[in-house]
């Protein structure tokens, strides 16, 4: 069984589904630790209920970010790194070193890029009234969301459909995505 790190700066959603699927043997993973940059993050919260150790680590608590990520990840024996909304850049350190791969609720190379995360790239496609979206699971470089894709999966939009509503739809969709990726990866 591999070890597995999720990184996340908010909610890490994909902690959630990453579990379940664990749970019911849909992956052959071990959430060996949480890894945010952000002391308030649910995630933490998260990670505290499920028994998975956590770690806070940012510039303002230590001086070499990349240095204190890689050696914490070398000392719980990851292979992998999930990015379950991390809001920062990966270094390519990490990611020459580990397996990184991220979630990105668009279809790259369509909306990505560095600031097109979240809302953001909700508000874009319903602004140039795109037909379809959704959701692009792939490895992580030095730039951002230019690596290769592991799947992609698509949803049609609706004629009258908000940016609420599509997030909703995505966040869904991404779920399954996150799972089936993985289980790519993991053959």
């Amino acid at each position: 069984m591999q070890n597995i790190a999720i990184f996340a700066s908010y909610n890490g959603t994909a902690l959630d589904s990453i579990s379940k699927a664990i749970n019911n043997g849909e992956l052959n993973l071990n959430i060996s630790l949480i890894i945010s940059n952000n002391s308030n993050a649910k995630v933490l919260e998260k990670a505290k209920k499920l028994d998975i150790p956590s770690f806070v680590i940012n510039d303002s608590l230590f001086d070499d970010v990349n240095n204190e990520i890689f050696n914490i990840l070398n000392d719980y024996d990851c292979k992998y790194i999930f990015l379950a909304g991390y809001m920062k850049k990966i270094s390519e350190n990490l990611a020459n070193e580990f397996t990184v791969i991220n979630s990105h609720p668009a279809l790259l190379p369509k909306y990505g890029g560095k600031g097109m995360y979240g809302r953001k790239v909700h508000e874009a496609i319903i602004e140039n009234n795109e037909k379809e979206s959704g959701v692009t699971v792939h490895m992580v470089n030095e730039n951002y969301d230019e690596g290769t894709i592991i799947l992609q999966n698509t949803l049609k939009l609706d004629n009258n459909e908000t940016v609420d509503s599509l997030e909703n739809k995505i966040k869904s969709l991404e779920q399954s995505t996150i799972i089936e990726a993985l289980q790519i990866c993991l053959k």
